[in-house]
């Protein structure tokens, strides 16, 4: 009969564990309260799978952890916590926990995740060689959430910190792609090396070949000294390439060999500098589309796409939202010197109710602004900024009217400038492009293929387009009945 061995003080936890191994089969539940007790049941009873707390009486469960693989480094780990922080997940990861529950238990979880130990574990019994169990690292403090598409998320980052491997983080803009770039910088082993980041889509294609690979003295115009690029800068650590489908061809392919032999030259040169970077990029493009377009090189996005962590939108992340509100407007309100006792239920249900298109970078510049109105100890919806009291603009969401796209525009510009944006230039592509398609849609009142040929885009770059914009044609159009024309492949 399996074994399942608990260590925890909680004596409301064994109970409930014990009931749902029940569902899974045959198993017996033994349990400790301390780590010593935990330790001797460990050594008389091996167990098939372990439930550890993370937090015991006089120690820590991740200091225990190290002490249990001297023991029997081969049992599946399950980490229980109460805590939310992002740092406590990862690090669980780090040691090679299986996995991790969060308090209170959801019994389903629980069933799930002690199959899947109890499976493991036997496959750790045959002859078949089993992979090793990824390891992880704490992240950083500034990560907030607990909703589970972040839970992912440290759980990404922690299996793939510690390795070599390139990292493609994908998402839309505003999510926090450079957060989850500096999280895997910081716990991996290049931590203590240079870490630098590069936007692709705020330098033209010459200047950006120059701050990647660098230019000898004379190579064009203005070039009037040897620049040393940030590859070469960044020996033995970490670059973060962000907006990487924004790079030019002539980029796409001098970047394609440095991950192939780790070796380049600069701009006008003919030296072969020899480097080694970990590379790690973002994106809220459409690569699968620009690589259908012939405008992103396949070749380099299989290179690229070593290891995919998508960061979910905020409208995705659920109760996140109200920790990441009390979290800045605590911050600024420290910082803008406005002391702020509350927010009112007013006002909370209009942050609530926002879309946040631009996901949490939105959320920063808005609840600045506010904070820099407020008046008094209370955050009432006079304080708020008009954007988020009267909803996103139409051409800023998903399906809406594209008329008015020249104010819609200028008062997105504003108000990323106001709020201090470090990504203006792909936002505003990002805002373009969305209401280029959309007139288009409705110019040929939902027709796909002839709005794919006004476009100059193939039928299945346009589906593609659609389904990245969150473009919903239905809602699009507002003739009736869409009319569609098969494309020679339907016929």
């Amino acid at each position: 009969m399996p074994r399942v061995l608990v260590i925890d003080d909680d004596r409301s936890v064994v109970p409930l564990i014990r009931s749902a191994c029940k569902h899974v089969g045959e198993i017996d539940v033994i349990a400790a309260e301390t780590a010593e007790e935990g330790l001797k049941l460990l050594k008389a009873h091996p167990p098939e799978v372990l439930l550890l707390d993370v937090m015991l009486p006089g120690v820590s469960g991740l200091e225990l952890f190290e002490r249990v693989r001297k023991i029997d480094e081969r049992v599946p780990v399950i980490f229980m916590t109460a805590s939310g922080e992002s740092d406590t997940a990862i690090e669980a990861m780090k040691l090679g926990a299986l996995d991790y529950l969060m308090k209170p238990l959801d019994v389903a979880r629980i069933q799930a995740l002690v199959e899947q130990a109890l499976e493991i574990r036997r496959l750790m019994e045959t002859p078949v060689e089993m992979p090793e169990v990824n390891r992880a690292a704490a992240v950083d403090s500034e990560m907030i959430g607990r909703s589970l598409p972040m839970m992912e998320v440290y759980k990404d980052v922690g299996r793939v910190a510690p390795q070599t491997v390139t990292v493609m983080i994908r998402g839309e803009s505003g999510t926090g792609k450079e957060l989850i770039a500096r999280a895997i910088y910081h716990h991996s082993a290049r931590r203590g090396k240079p870490f630098l980041a590069v936007n692709c889509a705020a330098l033209p294609e010459t200047l950006l070949e120059s701050e990647l690979f660098g230019h000898e003295k004379g190579s064009f115009t203005g070039a009037d000294h040897r620049r040393i690029g940030k590859f070469e800068q960044c020996n033995g650590g970490t670059i973060f390439l962000d907006e990487v489908g924004d790079m030019a061809p002539l980029s796409q392919a001098k970047l394609l060999r440095l991950l192939q032999e780790q070796r380049f030259e600069r701009v006008g040169g003919n030296e072969t500098i020899k480097t080694d970077v970990r590379i790690i990029v973002a994106t809220n493009r459409d690569l699968e589309s620009m690589i259908a377009d012939a405008t992103f090189r396949p070749d380099l996005y299989y290179r690229l796409n070593g290891f995919t962590i998508k960061v979910p939108p905020l409208r995705e992340r659920g109760d996140d939202l109200l920790l990441l509100i009390e979290a800045f407007l605590t911050r600024y309100s420290q910082e803008l010197n406005k002391p702020m006792q509350r927010v009112s239920p007013e006002a909370l249900k209009i942050l609530v109710e926002y879309s946040w298109p631009g996901n949490v970078r939105e959320l920063q510049s808005m609840l600045r602004k506010a904070l820099l109105n407020l008046t008094g100890p209370v955050l009432v919806p006079e304080f708020l900024p008009d954007e988020v009291r009267s909803g996103p603009s139409p051409a800023f969401t998903s399906g809406g009217a594209a008329d008015g796209a020249a104010s819609d525009l200028a008062s997105l510009v504003k108000s990323r400038l106001s709020g201090s944006s470090e990504n203006l230039y792909a936002e505003t592509l990002e805002f373009m492009e969305r209401y280029l398609v959309t007139r288009v849609l409705q110019t040929t009142a939902g027709n796909q293929s002839k709005a794919a040929k006004i476009l100059g885009i193939t039928r299945g770059s346009l589906r593609n387009k659609t389904h990245a914009l969150g473009i919903k044609i239905g809602q699009v159009v507002s003739t009736g009945d869409i009319d569609d024309e098969p494309n020679d492949e339907e016929k």
